[in-house]
C-alpha cells in the first residue's frame, strides 16, 4: 500500500504539469489581456487610458512576451509557492488565495461529511424499504434536491433569515462579531454562519449520493452472498450493515471524492449570494478580467484537490472492502 501511495503521488507531478499547460492555453484563448479588458470596462463608463499607457503596462508586467515565456515564468515559481502576480488584486496570487483556499477546503470537507451522514442512511432505508411510502417520499425529496440549484437555496435562506427569522445571515460572522476578539460567543457565531453554508453547498449532491446508494444497495441485496447470509439465520441488520452496505458503499465513496473538487465550482454563485470567502467568487472575477495567473492557479488547485480526493477514496475503499488490494 505504501509503495502504491508513493507511486500515485509521484504520478501527480506529470499530470499537474500537463494540466498546467492546458489550463494556461485555455485561459489565453480569449483575445487581449487584463489591461485590454480593463480598458474596455473603463471605456464603457466614459473613462479609459491611451494606447501608449496600456502598452507600457503590458511591457512592465510581461504581457507583451510570447505565451511560452509567460508560462515558464509562471511555473518556475511553484517550488517557492510563487504563483505569479494578480493584477486584479494588486498582490501575489498566493496572498490572494491563501485564506480563501483554507476556508474553501474546510467547508468542502464538511459538505462531503454532511453528504455522507445524510445520504447513506437515507439510501440504505430506501433500498431496504423499496416502493414503501417512506421510499417514495424520500425519493421525491431527492429529485427535488437535484432540481433546485444551490444559489436558489442560498437566496431562499437569505430571505427567510433576514425577513422571517430576522437574524444576521451571510458571511462568516455577524456584523457585531466581525471585529470582536476571539471568544466562545464568536465561536458560536462562526458555527451558526457555517452550518447553512455547509448544508447548502452539499444539499444538491446529497440527493445524488442518496440515489446512488439506493441503486447500488438494491443490486447487492440480490447477490448470492446476501441470500446465503439470510439462509444461515443471521439477523437482518447484520446482513445489511456488515455484508451488503460494505459492498454497496464502494461507488458512493468514489462519488464523494469527486464531489470535493466540485465545491469550488458550486461555491461561485453560492459564495456571492451568501458573501462567503471561498475561491468561487474570485475565480469568476479572475476569468472575467483575464487575470490569468490567478485563474490558472485556482484551476490547478482544483485539479490537485481532485487527485488527492481520488487517492484518499482509493485508500478508504481498500479499508472498507478487503477484496480490494493495491500493489
Amino acid at each position: 500500500m505504501i509503495s502504491y501511495i508513493i507511486r500515485r503521488i509521484l504520478g501527480m507531478i506529470p499530470t499537474l504539469f500537463v494540466i498546467s499547460i492546458i489550463t494556461f492555453i485555455v485561459i489565453q484563448l480569449p483575445p487581449g489581456d487584463f489591461f485590454t479588458t480593463l480598458q474596455a470596462e473603463l471605456a464603457a463608463t466614459g473613462g479609459g487610458q491611451d494606447k501608449e499607457t496600456i502598452k507600457m503596462l503590458q511591457e512592465i508586467y510581461g504581457l507583451d512576451k510570447p505565451m511560452l515565456y509567460q508560462y515558464f515564468k509562471w511555473i518556475s515559481g511553484f517550488p517557492r509557492l510563487d504563483f505569479g502576480y494578480s493584477l486584479e488584486w494588486n498582490a501575489s496570487v498566493w496572498k490572494v488565495i491563501e485564506s480563501k483556499l483554507s476556508y474553501t477546503i474546510f467547508t468542502g470537507l464538511l459538505s462531503v461529511l454532511f453528504m455522507a451522514v445524510v445520504a447513506i442512511p437515507i439510501g440504505v432505508y430506501s433500498a431496504t424499504h423499496q416502493y414503501s411510502i417512506g421510499d417514495t417520499v424520500l425519493s421525491a425529496i431527492g429529485f427535488l434536491g437535484l432540481s433546485i440549484p444551490g444559489f436558489l437555496l442560498a437566496l431562499v435562506w437569505m430571505f427567510v433569515g433576514i425577513l422571517v427569522l430576522q437574524i444576521d445571515v451571510g458571511g462568516v460572522y455577524s456584523e457585531k462579531m466581525a471585529s470582536a476578539p476571539w471568544s466562545m460567543a464568536k465561536t458560536l457565531d462562526y458555527i451558526v454562519h457555517l452550518i447553512p453554508a455547509v448544508v447548502i453547498l452539499g444539499l444538491s449532491s446529497t440527493a445524488q449520493v442518496q440515489r446512488i446508494m439506493r441503486s447500488s444497495l438494491l443490486d447487492v441485496l440480490g447477490q448470492q452472498h446476501i441470500i446465503t447470509a439470510r439462509a444461515k439465520g443471521l439477523h437482518e441488520s447484520k446482513v445489511i450493515n456488515k455484508y451488503a452496505v460494505r459492498v454497496a458503499i464502494n461507488p458512493v465513496i468514489t462519488v464523494l471524492a469527486l464531489e470535493m473538487s466540485k465545491i469550488i465550482n458550486t461555491s461561485v454563485l453560492i459564495g456571492i449570494v451568501m458573501m462567503l470567502p471561498t475561491l468561487g467568487p474570485i475565480f469568476l472575477r479572475a476569468l472575467r478580467s483575464q487575470d490569468m495567473y490567478l485563474a490558472g492557479t485556482i484551476l490547478l488547485f482544483s485539479t490537485l484537490l481532485l487527485m488527492v480526493s481520488n487517492l484518499i477514496a482509493d485508500i478508504v475503499l481498500a479499508w472498507v472492502d478487503p477484496r480490494i488490494t493495491y500493489t
